[in-house]
């Protein structure tokens, strides 16, 4: 009888210690996380609706509102994004941790304009970006490679300075700044990677307008890529179709390059200057770099070259004369450098070049200040990992504010000032090595193509200062010049950048 009255009580205590057991040693880890400081959000759209037309200005901020600290995690829909905002935050992503965020996300938009992710810039990282990555830099970005390139910025320059004087005959003439610079890298680089220029007659407006649309499109915001439930908007607004216009175009345009390099070697064996078409056939033919380059991965590069380096390059030549003639007092003392290191001289060489430092601190404090891609290009976390302390999951969008960044009070003095003497006793380099300043990025997936951009930066700058005088026109004043932004993948001007010229006699 009394093994009846203890059985139930014996059972329950069985159950307790059961459940304590499994409860204490069996359980998982807790799933809480340290996630980084977060705004609310609003269902499926989460925090679009505070993202305005530019992406850096909205970011930056958002991260003040927030505490203004080194990272902050948005929901762009449904993508988890986090927003770097600090040096040392980015020193984590791009060194520290650097191969977790080796990856770009997979975003329609680039698979359809991109090659399939075949581009260098977007590729999965792995073997095939590995090996691409090094044709683009032993084979058109090598220091050697950008100093070969020299005598086609030496003719297009020629060009444009005998156009401006020829229009000056009759005096003072206006020039629009702005289209200037994108013909001349357009023509450089189409030189470089092509062996001919695309920029005379219908075609050449034809061509313009086409990579004007490409660059439009690959900067814009993909509805579909964000929120899902929203892609019929895209369809709506008409941005699927024109993606696959323009993807068709651009694949035409190459694939008519390659075939007509095909069809002349066939004919005369080619000759004359080696360009990166030529390249690319002779690595084909021989095989020799452990991948396949098929056709596709062929115009994948050569979109990658002529791409990479037009639009951002066109875009730092635009600010850095903007600022110039925003300020007077910097201008002429670039000026006044250019025109003492050149005296008597008509010819510019890298020697000259490379003593114009007080031009080259002018090109750092325009990096610093305008930044051509000012978000870089996005990363993504290949798997869970902790930045700064606070945890970030696998598949999380990282979108660096290099713009932000390099406005932050607490490393810059008066950062919203245009100062070039800040960098004449600094060691701090835009290469990619102080965080400080990475309008290029940096870690493995920093652009390589800095010096092929800088050259040409470079050269036009001080050729347009020796050869001519330049000035508001029509009286205008420094403190008027317009100076808003124009959203896109590159931050250009909204407006045109117009000044006047008159011919410089030394």
């Amino acid at each position: 009888m009394a093994s009846l009255v203890y059985a139930p009580a014996l059972l329950l205590l069985l159950f307790f210690l059961i459940k304590f057991y499994y409860f204490v040693f069996t359980r998982p880890p807790s799933t809480k996380k340290n996630l980084p400081p977060s705004p609310p959000k609003l269902p499926v759209i989460g925090n679009l609706h505070q993202i305005g037309p530019l992406l850096h200005h909205s970011l930056a901020s958002l991260s003040q509102y927030h505490g203004g600290g080194p990272l902050l995690l948005i929901h762009l829909g449904s993508v988890p994004t986090l927003v770097v905002s600090s040096a040392e935050a980015a020193r984590e992503i791009m060194k520290t941790h650097d191969l977790i965020f080796a990856n770009r996300p997979d975003v329609k938009i680039w698979r359809r304009l991109l090659y399939n992710l075949k581009e260098v810039s977007v590729a999965p990282y792995g073997d095939y970006w590995r090996q691409v990555k090094s044709i683009m830099v032993l084979h058109l970005l090598n220091h050697k490679r950008v100093q070969s390139h020299n005598e086609v910025r030496d003719e297009e320059m020629g060009i444009v300075v005998r156009k401006i004087k020829k229009c000056c005959e009759n005096g003072e003439v206006v020039v629009d700044l702005s289209d200037l610079f994108v013909t001349l890298t357009n023509d450089v680089v189409c030189r470089v990677t092509f062996g001919r220029k695309y920029s005379e007659g219908e075609s050449g407006r034809k061509f313009k307008k086409m990579l004007k649309e490409f660059f439009e499109l690959l900067g814009g915001l993909n509805l579909e890529d964000c929120v899902p439930v929203l892609a019929w908007v895209d369809r709506l607004r008409g941005v699927n179709a024109n993606v696959e216009r323009i993807a068709r175009e651009v694949d035409e345009f190459l694939e008519g390059v390659v075939e007509e390099r095909l069809r002349k070697r066939s004919t005369d064996g080619g000759g004359g200057r080696e360009d990166f078409v030529d390249i690319l056939l002779k690595i084909q033919r021989d095989d020799s770099i452990g991948v396949h380059l098929d056709r596709v991965a062929m115009k994948a590069l050569l979109l990658d070259a002529y791409t990479a380096g037009t639009d951002t390059t066109a875009t730092v030549l635009e600010w850095a004369f903007t600022e110039l003639l925003k300020h007077p007092r910097v201008f002429k003392k670039v000026e006044d450098e250019v025109r003492t290191v050149l005296k008597g001289k008509q010819h510019i060489d890298q020697d000259d070049i490379d003593n114009m430092k007080y031009m080259k601190a002018m090109f750092k404090e325009t990096l610093r200040v305008h930044p051509p891609i000012p978000t870089l290009v996005p990363r993504v976390a290949s798997q869970d990992v902790k930045v700064m302390g606070y945890d970030v999951m696998k598949g999380t969008r990282v979108i660096i504010n290099a713009w932000a960044i390099a406005r932050d009070p607490k490393v810059w003095d008066e950062p919203e000032e245009f100062r070039p003497e800040r960098f004449l006793e600094s060691s701090i380099d835009f290469k990619g090595l102080d965080f400080d300043l990475i309008p290029f990025g940096a870690g493995r997936r920093g652009c390589p193509g800095i010096g092929f951009a800088m050259a040409t930066n470079e050269n036009v700058m001080a050729n347009l200062l020796h050869k001519f005088n330049w000035k508001l026109p029509n009286g205008g004043k420094a403190q008027d010049l317009d100076m808003n932004e124009k959203p896109g993948l590159a931050i250009r001007k909204k407006y045109p950048l117009l000044a006047s010229a008159t011919p410089f006699s030394s």
